[in-house]
């Protein structure tokens, strides 16, 4: 609550001298009207009238931008398709010059297998960068490759095709309590099936029971810092999270219940090492409890390490390091150099050295839209079990 501002109290003027007394505004009649000031004061009237005419309002500052892309989808999980989507990156209140870009978007996802889906979402900074508030919705069906928890780069497919449906809801509300640091909770809410399809592998991963069909709710919290230049294409500063999600679980039709925990970490740097050269890199960490239903267990690959697809290596716990070179070309152009290293495991004590997963690659970037530096991304990365493409849009990290 914001005190009442007291109200001062007036004080009194010194009574005025006869020099501090205005001049009496009776005319003279005898005194003749100064002409030469008039016609002074008129002139400057017309010049400062005529300088205005000339002067062109000022440009109106423009709300936002709308970036649209589509994004292919080249996956030996998840088959050969094409995201469609499309945003909004404005300013919440134009006399707002503190907050970040808000954003708001939406996307649709085909692919070859049938997979099928869309989903809409907002990140809205508002309040003086006080508040930070994130919303999404999703609903589709998605085919996709499973590899189960122990499989190793050069070792035998066990991989099983799983069909899985659903409807997911997730929000966020997070407040500056210090400086840069915020501070708030999350919720999420899913209503998902899963079930194998065609060719069951001998001594393969099959759907536990309570997995078939199950809805969950998820309470959380996040804590950030964010210290960069921009959330788009970072030049300075650093970045970090820890977030944790508690999830209460039901099988359909509440027979069974079963709660379990997801925790993650990660910490982004930043620095500028030339005109239009960028050093960036990142640290992560992933826990689960016992527990953990399959599609929530930590998943190597994508983002966090490039050269490995996504979910083919996963366990209970993991970790992953990576540097990367940036640097700008002419015409909108970009290239980016990068490596890392990373592992998962069931516990922290089972990661061995020979079982680390390492990954070298190479991308090139087009930058779409000038005001906030948003890229088309492209990157080809190698790891031990092979090489992945990735095209998306924004930077990995």
């Amino acid at each position: 609550m914001i005190a009442p501002t007291p109200t001062p109290t007036p004080t009194p003027a010194a009574s005025p001298t006869p020099e501090d007394k205005a001049p009496d505004p009776t005319p003279d009649p005898a005194a003749k009207p100064d002409r030469s000031d008039d016609a002074a004061d008129s002139s400057q009237i017309d010049d400062s009238d005529s300088d205005d005419s000339q002067q062109d309002p000022p440009p109106k500052e423009k709300r936002g931008a709308w970036v649209f892309a589509p994004i292919p989808i080249i996956s030996p999980a998840f088959g050969n398709g094409v995201i469609l989507g499309g945003g909004y990156i404005f300013k919440l209140n134009m006399d707002d010059d503190i907050s970040p870009p808000s954003s708001v978007g939406a996307a649709a996802v085909f692919t070859s297998n049938g997979s099928r889906g869309f989903g809409v979402g907002a990140a809205l900074k508002f309040g003086e960068n006080k508040y930070d508030l994130t919303a999404a919705f999703a609903k589709g069906k998605g085919f996709y490759r499973y590899y189960p928890i122990g499989s190793q780069p050069g070792g035998e497919d066990l991989s099983v095709l799983i069909k899985q449906t659903g409807t997911i809801f997730f929000g966020q509300f997070m407040r500056n309590v210090w400086k840069d640091v915020f501070v708030g909770p999350r919720f999420q809410y899913r209503d998902l099936t899963a079930a194998i399809e065609g060719f069951q592998t001998p001594g393969g991963f099959e759907v536990p029971e309570i997995e078939l069909r199950s809805k969950s709710t998820a309470l959380g919290f996040k804590v950030k810092r964010d210290k960069r230049d921009s959330s788009f294409y970072p030049t300075t500063g650093s970045y970090w999270d820890v977030t944790g999600d508690f999830f209460f679980r039901k099988k359909f039709l509440g027979i069974i219940d079963r709660n379990y925990q997801v925790y993650r970490a990660s910490y982004n740097g930043y620095h500028s090492i030339g005109e239009k050269q960028v050093l960036a890199y990142r640290g992560m960490a992933c826990g689960v409890s016992d527990g953990t239903p399959f599609y929530d267990l930590c998943l190597f690959g994508g983002s966090d390490l490039r050269g490995y697809t996504t979910g083919q290596f996963q366990n209970r716990r993991m970790f992953a390091t990576q540097v990367e070179y940036r640097r700008e070309l002419p015409w909108r152009f970009g290239v980016v150099g990068f490596a890392g290293v990373g592992g998962v495991a069931r516990r922290w004590g089972d990661l061995r050295f020979s079982e680390l997963l390492p990954a070298v690659g190479a991308g090139v970037r087009f930058k779409i839209e000038k005001t906030n530096h948003i890229n088309y991304r492209a990157d080809v990365g190698y790891g031990r079990a092979g090489v992945t493409l990735t095209i998306s849009v924004m930077e990995a990290f």
